[in-house]
């Protein structure tokens, strides 16, 4: 197993910066979710990790050891891609042990290590199948096994269950969380989807544009997100953004909107005051939908809102709401009972709302 580091790592397809200065650490044994949307150049960086693409700049390091120049068979890695890249005449064993044939390995040494994967996979009963005889996720676990028998240093995941439907999708994230506790893999998983990435990795880095926005656990990324981007992207549904300013009524650091004034508790605002003493502060509140408490009745101590359209979710509802010219969207119990054109009432949660700067976007809190 070995540890892997990006030091000041750059991709360029011409004049486009498809990767900036990536700085990236990812620790032996560890699980790592690389999370970003299209074009965020999260691909570039596990193309690169391989040696499928040429660094433009930096250095990558397997362990102590820099791996810049190395072809993608010398550097112990195995690849799983989206597509599962299956060969079709071949049947499931034969697919899984085709790298290990192609290094003469003995043949007994090779049935041991096929039936084990099949084994860990729960594929046993197929491998006498041929990919076309295979549904989506046996493919994909077809694809896995093939790399899991290589017993490489490094796993790197494509987006390998992006195609996948909704039920097989949240099968097979459980099936590799386990599969790499139990094989104890340094492993590298890229995927645009939050849930994978929340809910798999021991690490999360976030990238938007090529350029690495925040690192860190599931629960920090979730919780403390460092700027606007990652708080809106992070979330489902997503975090809601108003508009507000920043002023000092009574002794107390207030938010105010035309519609509520809200006070920050006396740690926030110790945090505001610290890290913007000139108090010219415009900035933009940010809640999250489970948040937001929501009565279907205009309370005077409540903030009064209209609510536009409700969407049951079984266990939840959730709520649209217009709150003057700005719009929010509440999760909330399924019994709720406005309809659409009532008035309501809101409170936020104030220990679990953010604050942002408007013109950075970056995190007070």
């Amino acid at each position: 197993m070995a540890s892997v580091k990006l030091s000041n790592v750059w991709k360029m397809y011409g004049q486009t910066e498809a990767v900036r200065d990536l700085n990236l650490t990812c620790a032996d044994g560890e699980f790592l979710c690389v999370l970003g949307p299209s074009g965020c150049g999260k691909s570039s960086t596990l193309r690169m990790l391989a040696g499928l693409e040429h660094i433009s700049a930096g250095d990558i390091y397997f362990g102590d050891k820099r791996v810049n120049d190395l072809p993608p068979k010398d550097r112990d890695i195995a690849m799983v891609f989206e597509n599962y890249a299956l060969y079709p005449h071949k049947t499931v064993y034969e697919n899984i042990a085709n790298s290990l044939r192609l290094r003469r390995m003995d043949k007994a040494l090779i049935d041991q290590k096929v039936k084990k994967a099949a084994a860990m996979l729960e594929i046993e009963p197929l491998l006498d199948r041929r990919p076309a005889e295979l549904s989506g996720g046996q493919k994909q676990r077809t694809a896995i096994g093939r790399a899991i028998v290589r017993e490489p240093q490094l796993f790197l995941f494509d987006e390998p269950i992006a195609h996948l439907d909704a039920k097989l999708r949240a099968h097979m994230r459980g099936e590799l969380k386990i599969m790499q506790r139990d094989l104890g893999t340094t492993m590298i998983y890229v995927t645009h989807d939050q849930l994978e990435a929340l809910s798999m990795a021991d690490h999360v880095a976030v990238m938007h544009e090529g350029v690495l926005q925040q690192f860190g656990t599931p629960h920090e990324i979730y919780s403390q997100p460092v700027n606007e981007w990652v708080a809106g992207f992070i979330g489902e549904p997503p975090m809601n953004f108003v508009d507000c300013e920043m002023v000092e009524e009574g002794g107390s650091l207030c938010l105010t909107h035309p519609h509520f004034t809200q006070v920050l508790t006396e740690a926030q605002a110790a945090i505001v005051r610290a890290k913007d003493p000139a108090g010219q502060r415009q900035v933009r509140l940010g809640v999250r939908p489970d948040e937001i408490a929501v009565l279907a009745e205009a309370l005077d101590e409540g903030i009064k809102a209209r609510v536009l359209v409700t969407e049951p979710l079984g266990g939840d509802m959730l709520v649209d709401l217009a709150l003057g010219d700005s719009k929010l969207l509440a999760k909330t119990k399924p019994d709720f009972a406005g309809q659409r054109g009532d008035e309501c009432s809101l409170t936020f949660d104030r220990n679990r709302w953010h604050v942002f700067d408007r013109a950075s976007g970056l995190a007070y809190f």
